[in-house]
């Protein structure tokens, strides 16, 4: 991967179902049939994760790790299982995890701020590249960061990724009707945040 992928852009529809005979290639390790792979899914990983992240840099190296992580776990790939529930699961694994990582950092320069007297100075974000109108995009990405993680990743996954509610509810662990349920508080909440910036539907 050379530039992060446009966010902004809309997702380019791809084959939800690895063949026998990808899989296989995938499997062994193949260079080309995993680079073709990458090069399929990378857009979307992406864009779902700069959507949770609002970080154009933590999102391409959530990506990266996400098919590095898809590369140590292609054997429990079932042959016919879709693809994009399986990514988007380990993509949502990924930063939960790289979360957990970052809450133990900040714990332990806490400590050591109030041990020694260590100031911790807080990372300044990239500022969000827009494709059409900044002043938008940006209210849209600062109003998702706003919302709880769950209806975060809920409302991104279906108006984003336009993922069905069965998908999300698979990927996020829960009830259908729970997914249904944080979409549509999700929605209630953003509709809130921009009621001057655009509809919400």
């Amino acid at each position: 991967m050379t530039s992060p992928p446009d966010p902004a852009a809309p997702p380019v529809p791809a084959p939800d179902v690895v063949s026998l005979e990808l899989l296989s290639r995938l499997t062994a390790g193949d260079e080309a049939a995993w680079y073709a792979f990458v090069q399929e899914y990378e857009g979307r990983m992406y864009g779902y994760l700069y959507r949770l992240e609002g970080n154009p840099e933590d999102a391409l190296d959530l990506t990266q790790e996400v098919f590095y992580r898809a590369w140590r776990s292609i054997r429990t790939f079932r042959p016919g299982e879709r693809v994009l529930p399986w990514l988007y699961q380990v993509a949502r694994n990924t930063q939960i995890e790289s979360h957990r990582r970052k809450q133990l950092q900040r714990f332990s320069l806490e400590q050591a701020r109030e041990d020694i007297g260590f100031e911790v100075t807080s990372e300044a974000r990239s500022p969000v590249r827009a494709a059409e109108s900044a002043d938008a995009q940006d209210r849209v990405q600062r109003a998702l960061l706003k919302l709880p993680d769950d209806y975060r990743e809920a409302v991104v996954l279906r108006f984003v990724e336009d993922m069905p509610y069965e998908d999300i509810a698979r990927i996020q662990g829960v009830a259908v009707g729970t997914a249904k349920s944080r979409v549509f508080r999700a929605k209630e909440q953003l509709a809130e945040l921009l009621a001057d910036v655009a509809d919400v539907n």
